[in-house]
């Protein structure tokens, strides 16, 4: 824990850097960012510091939070009733779908202007990244949404249905679908013990479904090192 300017993301570098240098295989090592930048930069890093020693190593199992659920989801797509060919929609392809909701339910036409497609993604987004009760969302961070609550209930039912329907995920349920998957006690210890270390890179900035999903790849804690602000 440091602050800002302080060199933790090369702290963890040379982590990485030295777990390979003691033999540790790099598959064996889960490397989470909250980028894709940060991710192919703290492999270029490592790499960097390891140098001759350990030539073209590759650290297969580093990403984001979203790229490595992803992975996940896909590979035990079949045991989660998904098929392996689901669909991944980006926050336009997400927004465009709660459009289509919207006009379905005929919200778009209300007399007192309905929250637009953003406004509702985003507060779909905080909803499901906090698991806070909507309530408790709108009143926090979209208070002058409040009185849409019961409409905003049920475009996000409709929305979560068209996504099954298509066999579609956006973002948010990437991590809402591994931290489910993590729920299960087999599947947890499954995916845990794929891994000896999980390094992760600006801790501070992990949200409920992140941090817990954590906890349940190492249970103790054993193996684990994190990197982030006081």
């Amino acid at each position: 824990i440091a602050g800002a300017g302080t060199g933790k993301t090369n702290t963890l570098a040379h982590r990485v850097a030295r777990l390979l240098l003691a033999g540790v295989a790099p598959e064996r090592m889960l490397l989470l960012t909250f980028t894709r930048r940060a991710a192919l930069e703290m492999t270029r890093r490592a790499q960097r510091i390891v140098g001759e020693v350990a030539k073209d190593v590759k650290l297969s199992w580093s990403g984001t939070f979203h790229s490595i659920a992803n992975r996940f989801i896909r590979k035990y797509s079949r045991r989660i009733g998904l098929a392996e060919s689901f669909s991944v929609l980006d926050r336009g392809d997400a927004a465009d779908l709660f459009d289509v909701v919207r006009h379905r339910l005929g919200l778009s036409k209300s007399e007192k202007r309905f929250p637009r497609k953003d406004t509702c993604l985003a507060i779909y987004s905080h909803r499901v990244n906090t698991q806070r009760p909507l309530a408790e969302t709108l009143q926090l961070m979209f208070p002058w949404c409040a009185e849409w609550e019961p409409q905003l209930k049920s475009l996000f039912a409709d929305y979560v249905n068209r996504k099954i329907e298509n066999q579609s995920l956006d973002y948010d349920d990437l991590l809402l679908y591994w931290h489910a998957m993590m729920q299960d006690e087999a599947l947890a210890a499954e995916i845990g013990a794929r891994f000896d270390h999980v390094l992760v890179d600006e801790y501070q900035d992990t949200n409920v479904l992140q941090a817990e999903i954590l906890e349940r790849l190492k249970p103790t804690g054993q193996g684990v090192t994190v990197v982030g602000d006081d």
